[in-house]
């Protein structure tokens, strides 16, 4: 899944620590997230989109599958 969470960081001037806190994660995961080595949990991304007042698919998208 591609995500804009490393972009709506950046707009913000967060760290990915400063993130990982307001989103009560570890800098581990906000990493993973951003990276897409991690999808979250629906719940998470409903918090991310919440906390950068979007909905989730403005900041999640769903990659096609290779056929």
């Amino acid at each position: 899944m591609k995500n804009k969470l490393k972009v709506l960081r950046a707009e913000r001037d967060w760290t990915q620590a400063q993130l990982a806190a307001e989103l009560e994660v570890t800098r581990q995961t906000v990493n993973a997230i951003e990276t897409g080595k991690f999808d979250p949990s629906l719940p998470l991304a409903f918090k991310i989109a919440r906390l950068f007042e979007m909905s989730i698919e403005d900041v999640f998208q769903d990659e096609p599958r290779a056929s």
